[in-house]
């Protein structure tokens, strides 16, 4: 369902683009059509750059480092790229062209379960599945749905893929979550978690202490990421110590979606903050899945 809608979304800009443009060439008027067009089509990059321009205001006092203008420059144009291409192409028409991957002998390998954010799929994570193949690692990557629905909807299909992990590898997996993904896991912890389950839970522009973009959208999941929910505050008071000491947060100061950007750190959980890079590009970046394979190198039981 979730793709569906997003394969409607695609298209429906491509055919706005394409009937108001040609409308406006047929009256005389290209160079206003070929505007028209290009702005239903990459109208999101302006967004963007709103969103990137609300950010020195947002994280004004915040704990993490300042960012200056080349930093978000940068952050922005990675970002109009790694959008355009994981919304216009890889989560509209391509969330199952990369499959979950199952060694032949998978017993004693430890895996890995992939877990999107708010209003993604398993599509986001297309180049991390083909990159974890090739290295031959188990691996899972899910598509939460009701794409709207509440956070705690999605306990029931991790717990459903960490067991299924568990099963053909016999080891604890790593769980590696985007935004709102990393809610998820936590969420997933509460209700099933153990120490001898999970190995480490790596999250990235996680939404820890929620986010002020949140309050532009009325979706209940919105909703629970709002700073302060309720939700998030019961989160972390169900929490221990040794879970967090788990975690890895990854976050940086030009997220253009979570933010202000300490919002993405948790008191407990090592924190790694990533400069110049935006909720997306996060994914992107080397040091994530860099660190991911450490982790997998380590000796089972360690």
């Amino acid at each position: 369902m979730n793709a569906h809608l997003q394969k409607l979304i695609v298209l429906l800009r491509w055919g706005l683009a394409l009937g108001l443009g040609g409308w406006l060439w047929q009256r005389g008027h290209p160079i206003g059509a070929l505007m028209l067009a290009a702005t239903v089509l990459w109208g999101h990059v302006l967004i963007l750059a709103l969103e990137f321009l609300m950010l020195p205001a947002i994280n004004r006092g915040d704990s993490a480092p300042a960012a200056g203008l080349p930093q978000h420059l940068r952050a922005w144009w990675i970002e109009s790229r790694a959008c355009s291409r994981v919304f216009g192409w890889q989560q509209p028409f391509a969330s199952q062209r990369q499959p979950d991957h199952w060694p032949a002998n998978a017993t004693g390998r430890r895996g890995v379960l992939l877990v999107h954010g708010f209003f993604c799929n398993r599509g986001l994570w297309n180049d991390w599945l083909v990159r974890l193949r090739q290295a031959d690692v188990p691996v899972m990557a899910l598509t939460l749905e009701p794409a709207f629905g509440s956070i705690d909807r999605y306990v029931a299909d991790l717990e459903t893929a960490v067991r299924e992990l568990e099963r053909r590898t016999g080891c604890a997996p790593v769980l590696v979550g985007h935004s709102m993904g990393g809610l998820a896991i936590r969420a997933w912890w509460r209700a099933h978690g153990a120490d001898t389950r999970v190995h480490q839970m790596l999250t990235v522009g996680t939404p820890h202490a929620g986010t002020f973009m949140a309050r532009f959208s009325v979706a209940r999941n919105a909703g629970q990421m709002r700073l302060g929910s309720v939700w998030l505050r019961n989160l972390a008071a169900q929490e221990s110590a040794a879970m967090r000491a788990r975690m890895r947060c990854y976050y940086s100061h030009t997220d253009n979606i979570v933010c202000p950007a300490s919002s993405a750190t948790l008191a407990g959980a090592q924190q790694i903050h990533l400069p110049a890079t935006g909720h997306i590009g996060l994914l992107y970046e080397a040091q994530v899945f860099d660190d991911l394979m450490q982790c997998l190198r380590r000796p089972v039981g360690l």
